[in-house]
């Protein structure tokens, strides 16, 4: 989309900032070439030891968008908060300060604001993958590219459960900051990092019908190697079912029934049990009690009629329940596995779509406990 001078709004942009000098300076002069000038640029330094607070307070003699919260330590959700706390705008969007955004993502995000006629709690984007572990930086679109199709805009979450399928990705979005104050809605102030981002994300799209979507990528998220992944796994092997635990709790307050949506935290929930029992194991200790108290939380049929479910997740489902046999067979999932294919061969690429089913088949058997 190109400039239009009547895309009005201003935006307070929080930045939470935890010792990420190496990547802070791009991402901040991101945010200062958006092509949308009408920014409040809250940089909350959370306790930073390394150089980062001297970047931002650079950026600020530089720029009068930009302003510096220096505090103690306290962890990803509380500095969130602050920062929501501190915002004046029209608008709230959170950038993490080792990514960075493209110059045209807020103009775009307001203008498609207006052009589904204004009336919209959180407008959402897709965004790019970044790998930046080799020479050069590999850019994929994510996962829910080209599968986000509500029937109209705005839209209930019910309606495009794939934004709630996959990475929570909340800094791909705008949300209107009346929204936020009105529901309540703040991050859990749990210590760390401490993956604050899954409860926020169904306590955003869940409490809304007004919901507006953007099928292009903008925010460019830098993704961990799976060597760090695995690794994060095998320090904190239930930090991610007790994230889903928050996430489902959410689900239940808000009384959420929309098949879609439960389908869509089963799947979420199947994937972190999968991660853990890879990392860590599902004889080792406390494993499989972790993993059935996330399966006994899920409908049994919904998880046995999603084809989205591998079998072998089906039967692992089972197993610890003490369900009957599913008595899947591995070709009954290749349709589902071909069409993942080619989806990923149109958005992201032929290398990277052998790439992952490389890695599927090299990691399949470990996920689910074999």
């Amino acid at each position: 989309m190109s400039a239009n001078p009547t895309c009005e709004g201003r935006i307070s942009v929080i930045v939470p900032v935890m010792n990420v000098e190496r990547y802070l300076d791009q991402c901040l002069s991101s945010i200062e070439a958006q092509t949308h000038r009408d920014l409040e640029i809250i940089c909350l330094n959370d306790g930073s030891t390394d150089g980062s607070l001297a970047i931002m307070q650079s950026h600020a003699a530089k720029d009068p968008r930009v302003r510096v919260v220096d505090k103690p330590n306290e962890g990803y959700g509380a500095t969130c908060n602050r920062g929501l706390d501190e915002a004046t705008g029209e608008w709230v969007s959170i950038v993490e300060p080792d990514d960075w955004v493209e110059q045209d993502m807020y103009h775009d995000l307001l203008m498609l604001v207006d052009r589904v006629g204004g009336n919209v709690d959180i407008a959402k984007a897709a965004y790019w993958r970044v790998y930046d572990q080799g020479k050069r930086p590999t850019k994929v679109r994510c996962a829910y590219y080209r599968r986000v199709k509500p029937p109209a805009q705005p839209f209930a979450v019910r309606d495009a459960a794939e934004l709630l399928s996959h990475h929570p990705s909340i800094w791909s979005a705008i949300y209107r900051r009346d929204f936020l104050n009105e529901k309540g809605i703040r991050f859990r102030p749990y210590p760390g990092a401490g993956w604050a981002d899954n409860p926020f994300l169904v306590e955003t799209l869940c409490q809304t019908e007004r919901i507006a979507y953007l099928d292009e990528p903008y925010y460019c998220y830098r993704e961990d190697t799976p060597e760090k992944v695995i690794a994060f796994a095998k320090r904190n092997p239930m930090l991610p079912l007790e994230r889903w635990h928050d996430m489902m709790d959410v689900l239940q307050r808000l009384g959420v029934t929309d098949e879609p949506v439960l389908m869509a935290q089963n799947l979420r929930g199947i994937t972190y049990c999968c991660s853990t029992i890879e990392a860590c194991g599902l004889d080792a200790p406390g494993v499989r009690e972790a993993v059935a108290g996330v399966f006994s939380r899920m409908d049994p049929a919904l998880v046995l009629a999603d084809r989205r479910i591998k079998p072998g997740e089906k039967r692992l489902f089972a197993e610890v329940l003490g369900l009957p046999d599913p008595k899947v067979s591995e070709i009954s999932y290749v349709p589902e596995l071909f069409r993942q294919g080619i989806h990923r061969i149109r958005t992201c690429g032929l290398s990277y779509t052998l790439a992952s089913v490389r890695q599927y088949l090299l990691h399949k058997s470990a996920r689910v406990g074999r």
